[in-house]
């Protein structure tokens, strides 16, 4: 296994003083680089030591490329109002002196780009025809090399498009739709990079929508895709699961298919583990998946998120001031594992060297096994996390009661996880002793001087998560029921800016029996499409959304609707 790019995401500086509450992680929030419609300079000037820090320091861990957003922000084009036009060239002066500092720190720079970026004008000019989107952005990517010798490759996403909350000039849609359509526009663009010696990076992550969606775990739709087409200029792009960043998730089987150039994305903040408030250690499980692709054919590298993925208002930016050492410690850890191939207690090893004097580093490597424990046994439910579920071209996340920064507690996830475990006894006693290992790791944290503000924050965070397991799976009951409201109230006067907990005890009608049948028919427990699927769940369910819209609106907190692409993207 031969590795030879090392990417890490540098969106974080761009988050300096971000006053929206709710922040959308996935991308650089360009709001926060204007003031009243135009581009802020002097914003822009803070934000630079910034990016000198992070990428300075990235080069020391021994990544060797950095990722930024965004095309749309380098490309001009004549149908753009003046005004933008001149607001696109002050990004390109900026983002010019960006890449001139990554250079000089030794590190190549990949720009990422939606498939496909719209201002008003652009959608009026190519609405969302694949052949006259691909045209342009075949002609933007040539013209870009052009004047930004200096770029080394785009990172293309195609799966997944701006989140509802998104409002910029270029808010992106997802226009490959199928695996024919995707194929051409990897043929048309492929020459360019070629021709400039330049990387495609071709991500196959998506979330289920329209017929190209599982492309991230659909070996027929993969080799549809990519069979034939090889290039030096292609590397495939893939979370290390078919699913996104969760425990409970087999390496995905598309390494070991195909001899294209491939990398393994991982992420360090964990955005479905509390974003670096609290440990949450990702390096035995990603040494696992490292030996594992020991037999895997042209790995050349990995992709590690330090910051970017997920919607939350908890606001740590890693690698500076105010970051998290959880974030830091995964960063360090799964480039070494990587990079070295050292082992996940190599890596502790050193970083606990590097950061502490007091106590010893198999302390360190204790609270993290406690904390990696704690994770698997109260936010994740091992009834259901370990099963292998598909609605549609989407594989069903480990865990759906915590999300992103909300806990969701109501009689929906009651019936719901109801179906699935068996011995719920078993499985609340199981949470209970969890709460018992969060507790050590306090003494943990104190012998070796880790500031234990993060220990107490899980503590109380999982205390709850205790509680809501004893309701979803435990007999009804009143007590219980004032019980989270009690421990919601003191959490919600101890961590102001904790999780958001849903409460909502209102009965949902549907037993969990019949809710079984039901989900026998809409979940499927193999990768291959039922005759079900292909006659009902991918064809027909789609015109029932209106239904499911009711449906939401009365039952599903109301992250469902305001955050990620809606749950109507889905059923496309």
């Amino acid at each position: 296994m031969g590795m030879s790019l090392y990417l890490i995401d540098a969106i974080g500086p761009f988050f300096l003083d971000y006053e929206r509450r709710n922040i959308n992680w996935s991308k650089i929030p360009f709001e926060n680089l204007e003031k009243a419609g135009s581009f802020d300079q002097e914003k822009f000037e803070r934000i630079v030591p910034l990016f000198r820090q992070f990428v300075t320091k990235a080069r020391q861990l021994g990544f060797n490329a950095v990722t930024l957003d965004d095309l749309a922000h380098l490309v001009q084009d004549s149908s753009y109002k003046k005004s933008l036009q001149e607001k696109i060239s002050q990004y390109r002066a900026a983002y010019r002196k960006l890449f001139t500092i990554a250079r000089e720190s030794g590190l190549a720079v990949f720009i990422t780009s939606d498939v496909m970026f719209f201002s008003e004008s652009l959608y009026e000019e190519l609405g969302e025809n694949v052949g006259r989107c691909t045209s342009f952005l075949r002609t933007a990517c040539d013209q870009t090399f052009e004047d930004f010798p200096e770029i080394s490759g785009v990172i293309f996403r195609i799966g997944e498009a701006d989140g509802v909350d998104v409002h910029t000039d270029f808010p992106s849609r997802l226009v490959l739709k199928t695996a024919k359509g995707t194929r051409r526009f990897l043929e048309s663009l492929l020459p360019v990079f070629e021709r400039k010696d330049k990387k495609l990076i071709f991500r196959t992550w998506s979330v289920g929508i329209n017929p190209v969606g599982d492309l991230n775990w659909n070996r027929d739709t993969f080799a549809e895709v990519f069979d034939g087409l090889h290039s030096p200029s292609l590397i495939i792009s893939m979370k290390y699961g078919e699913s996104d960043f969760f425990r409970f998730l087999p390496l995905n089987k598309l390494f070991f298919y195909s001899k294209h150039q491939k990398i393994i994305e991982f992420q360090a903040r964990r955005e479905y583990e509390g974003f670096g408030e609290y440990p949450s250690f990702v390096g035995w499980e990603y040494q696992s998946y490292v030996m594992q692709l020991k037999t895997a054919r042209n790995v050349v590298g990995c992709s590690v998120w330090c910051q970017t993925g997920g919607w939350s208002h908890f606001r740590k930016l890693t690698f500076l001031p105010g970051s998290s050492i959880w974030n830091e410690l995964n960063t360090f850890v799964t480039i070494n594992i990587f990079r070295k191939n050292w082992s996940a207690e190599q890596a502790i090893e050193a970083f606990y060297n590097e950061r502490f004097s007091s106590g010893e580093w198999r302390q360190l490597v204790e609270l993290l096994r406690l904390s990696d424990e704690a994770i698997r046994e109260l936010i994740y439910i091992d009834d259901f996390s370990n099963r292998k579920m598909f609605f549609r071209r989407l594989r069903v996340p480990p865990v759906l009661w915590v999300y992103w920064d909300t806990i969701i507690v109501n009689h929906l996830m009651r019936k719901l996880l109801r179906v699935y475990v068996e011995d719920a006894e078993q499985v609340v006693a199981q949470g209970r002793l969890a709460l018992l290992k969060i507790r050590k790791m306090r003494a943990l944290a104190d012998a070796i001087g880790i500031e234990e503000n993060g220990i107490l924050f899980q503590l109380a965070t999982f205390q709850l998560l205790c509680a809501a397991r004893e309701y979803y799976l435990l007999p009804f009951s009143q007590r219980r029921t004032e019980k989270l409201k009690r421990l919601k109230t003191a959490y919600e006067h101890q961590f102001p800016e904790g999780y958001e907990v849903e409460l909502d005890f209102r009965p949902f009608s549907v037993s969990s029996k019949i809710l079984g049948r039901m989900l026998s028919v809409l979940l499927r427990d193999k990768r291959g499409y039922r005759f079900l699927d292909r006659i009902f769940t991918i064809r027909m369910l789609r015109f029932l959304y209106p239904l499911v819209r009711w449906w939401e609106k009365k039952w599903l907190p109301p992250l469902v609707r305001q955050r990620a692409m809606g749950l109507e993207s889905i059923f496309k």
